[in-house]
Formats: C-alpha cells, structure tokens, sequence
C-alpha cells in the first residue's frame, strides 16, 4: 500500500508541532518507503504497516494540533513498490 499525506496549517517558516509528529511516526513504523517533504509525504509498506501508521499518524497529528489532514491511500502491487 501506499500512503500520501499532508497536515494543515503549513507554516513555512519552521515545521509545526503536527508536522514533526506525522514524520516521526511514519519514520519509527516499519514501512517500505518513505519520503517526508515540506508540502507532502509518502511511505508504502504492506497493509497492516500502512494502515497502522495512518492511525497513528492521524491521532498524533490532531492531538498536537492539525486542523485538517489530507491522505490519499492506494493499493499497489508489490512489483510496483
């Protein structure tokens, strides 16, 4: 699977609290992939690892602050990662 996300409010000058959070735990998960940039993230990994880190990822933000967290996840087939 596939995840792509962002959190809201940016903040250009330096990281948010609910941005620092979502990139430590897609960091710590045991997925694939991952990619942290300043507008988006990606991470791919298998379904539970994926989805785990969603959930995670979701309450933490929210819990430091995100008003809004946009994701996007997508089934990709293993020869695709």
């Amino acid at each position: 699977m596939r995840v792509e996300f962002t959190t809201e409010p940016f903040d250009l000058d330096e990281a948010p609290a609910h941005a620092v959070v979502a990139r430590e735990v897609v960091e710590a998960a045991e997925l694939d992939a991952v990619d942290v940039g300043p507008f988006g993230n990606t991470a791919e990994g298998g379904a539970d690892a994926v989805l785990g880190a969603v959930d995670a990822v979701l309450r933490g933000a929210l819990t430091a602050g995100a008003t809004r967290i946009s994701l996007q996840v997508n089934v990709v087939e293993e020869r695709d990662r």
